[in-house]
């Protein structure tokens, strides 16, 4: 299979718009022809489904939670970054471009990156219309605050809830689409498969969650919009029903799986408090606008934060990069955090947290301002923890979050299997090895209201598709292929329940392919999973029936998805030797510890092919180039 990634040509600033005039289009009595099947209903997906609703499209949008409100997207809170440049400080899409390109340690297309800041100032406008609460100023005009890898303030924010507000811009759409008929919901329902006829993606198989029956839905063209993986660390800062099925299934019908190894570690998580929990908590990287990060400089001070003074701390971020302080990138952060709790000046209980402190902001500005900008997160933090931040510092400590890995896409947004596209998160991301903060609410936005309306209609003009009823022989196999595997995890009856295994492999995963890796790690973690995934499927306990609600069996499916794509995130980190963004060889670094680039060798997309049970995945690279910002050293000091 080649690579075809469909970059335009001629100057990155006209290529979108060059490819939008060469696309071709569907008129509007043929849209209403056509069936579009869109899985997920988060920002990308809801945009998505939305604006192809409004086009005229018939179209179906599935979610597996009780309401599309309750996408994980709501859990991002800092804000969504475009290049308005509101502040006049300095600010421009070129700007973005070269901050996004270099965040991403230079291993994202260039092509994706200019389209993502070029639409970015359409975003805004978009959600201003449909009434998003985006922060003012005083006197009415829309504000910013800054976020970290950049010096100038881009971030458009609703207090801490953006993700929340911004997902109710999206919903109302769909939601007027469903009453005007243009888009069916179909809330509670898990992609458990695609559908591939002639090579093409033309429908996928579903189970109801609540009833358990098995359905098929055709269409003519199949979009994802279900996330990212970061589930697979069993703690993660994901909802918990986030996944990979969807996915991981496309993949397993043709679709390459780019860059897994690719994990964003987010630095201001609530630390973990014991063994007992099965989720962690992200505080907002908005707060480190404001919040001073520190530690005491003597190994094991146990003091109360406010009694230690001033002279006996250490602000080693402000210490370290004075150009960039609290607001360096989330990779950088993260391991700078590991780094000082590794020496034994961690915080809290059990040593593994830094503070993000207050004091001074709230000395600077007020109580009253502070709590106009961060209330909300605050009082969670204060829920969760029983201690007022407001007098106490915070305690932080990174924690798995963001995926940049996902199915590879052309530019186009279609994967390796013509008719299925793939948006936000679940794509290989336009954000490289690193994703800075107030990307992924742009990127799921950006895909679903301004670039798949253009390239799905390209599809469907150019692609002539006969008719597929439910009797084909490759739907009857789909569908066959997932009652089998429903009737093999429910016939097991061992004595482990899945919750257990997935522990057990995310504990794995962060021991050896999360904040830093090694390749003994990497060989020694592989071995584990194998062996820990072939106990699974001999030993795990599925309670109940497949012919109801069963959430152990939902999750069981998961995790036996987990288990493939974990030991993939191993290999692939295993097969790059350097350091790049979140993927941190320790073999591979600067004598101060940066993150070391092999660009001669690694620069490329690393996208995998399945082969079968028991193969080894098939390794093809899309060479990455630079022509406008070309790659250096990724320093913020």
């Amino acid at each position: 299979m080649t690579l075809d990634s469909k970059l335009p040509s001629g100057p990155i600033e006209q290529a979108w718009d060059k490819t939008r005039f060469e696309l071709k289009l569907v008129n509007p009595a043929n849209k209403r022809k056509h069936s579009i099947i869109v899985v997920g209903s988060g920002l990308a997906g809801a945009s998505a489904a939305a604006t192809l609703g409004e086009l005229g499209y018939n179209v179906k949008c599935f979610c597996f939670q009780d309401s599309p409100r309750r996408a994980h997207s709501i859990a991002a809170q800092g804000g969504i970054n475009a290049a308005k440049n509101y502040q006049n400080d300095g600010d421009s899409v070129y700007r973005l471009f070269y901050d996004t390109v270099k965040g991403g340690d230079f291993r994202a297309r260039e092509a994706n990156v200019y389209r993502l800041a070029e639409i970015s100032v359409s975003i805004i406008d978009q959600c201003v219309a449909q009434g998003v609460p985006f922060a003012r100023e005083y006197g009415g005009a829309l504000t910013n605050r800054s976020f970290g890898g950049a010096q100038v303030s881009r971030t458009f924010y609703a207090r801490g809830q953006t993700g929340q507000q911004l997902l109710l811009g999206a919903y109302q759409a769909l939601e007027r689409q469903v009453q005007a008929g243009t888009v069916a919901m179909y809330p509670r329902t898990e992609m458990l498969d695609l559908i591939v006829v002639d090579g093409r993606a033309r429908g996928i198989v579903t189970r109801n969650l609540v009833t358990g029956a098995t359905d098929i839905h055709i269409a003519d063209a199949v979009i994802l919009g279900t996330g990212g993986y970061g589930n697979v660390y069993y703690l993660s800062t994901n909802a918990k029903g986030s996944n990979v099925t969807a996915s991981w299934r496309a993949h397993k019908r043709g679709a390459l799986f780019a860059n897994p190894c690719y994990t964003q570690i987010h630095p201001t998580c609530i630390p973990v408090s014991g063994d007992y929990q099965s989720k962690l908590t992200l505080m907002s990287e908005s707060l480190r606008n404001d919040g001073r990060i520190w530690v005491p400089l003597k190994k094991g001070d146990k003091r109360a934060p406010n009694e230690i003074p001033e002279a006996e701390r250490d602000y080693y971020l402000e210490r370290k990069y004075p150009s960039f302080g609290n607001l360096v990138p989330r990779d950088v952060a993260s391991r700078n955090a590991k780094a000082v709790c590794d020496e034994g000046r961690g915080v809290g209980q059990n040593g593994l947290g830094v503070y993000l402190d207050f004091a001074d902001a709230i000395k600077r500005l007020g109580e009253h301002t502070i709590r106009e900008r961060y209330g909300n997160l605050f009082d969670m933090y204060q829920r969760i923890t029983d201690e007022d931040p407001y007098k106490v510092p915070m305690r932080i400590y990174p924690a798995i979050h963001y995926t940049m890995g996902g199915l590879w896409v052309d530019y186009n947004l279609q994967s390796t299997i013509p008719g299925l596209f793939v948006l936000g998160e679940a794509n290989f991301s336009d954000h490289g090895a690193n994703r800075l903060g107030a990307s992924a609410l742009m990127q799921g936005l950006s895909d679903g209201y301004f670039i798949i309306p253009y390239t799905v209609g390209n599809y469907l003009a150019s692609t002539k598709l006969g008719k597929v009823e439910t009797t084909h022989e490759e739907v009857r196999n789909t569908v066959a292929c997932v009652q089998q595997t429903i009737q093999k995890l429910l016939s097991i009856k061992g004595k482990r329940t899945v919750d257990s295994f997935h522990r057990e492999l995310g504990k794995i995963m962060w021991d050896e392919c999360g904040m830093s890796r090694t390749a003994q790690g990497l060989e020694k973690a592989i071995g584990q999973i194998r062996a820990l995934r072939e106990e699974f499927w001999q030993n795990v306990n599925v309670p109940g029936s497949g012919d109801d609600l069963n959430q152990s069996l939902e999750k069981a499916g998961r995790v036996a998805d987990f288990f493939e794509l974990g030991e993939l995130m191993c290999v692939d980190a295993l097969e790059r030797n350097e350091s790049c963004g979140g993927h941190f060889r320790e073999e591979y670094q600067t004598p101060d510890g940066e993150a070391q680039r092999d660009d001669e060798h690694y620069s490329y997309v690393a996208a995998w092919g399945y082969r079968g049970p028991g193969n080894p995945e098939e390794l093809q690279k899309e060479p990455l180039t630079f022509n406008y910002v070309h790659p250096s050293q990724r320093s913020y000091k």
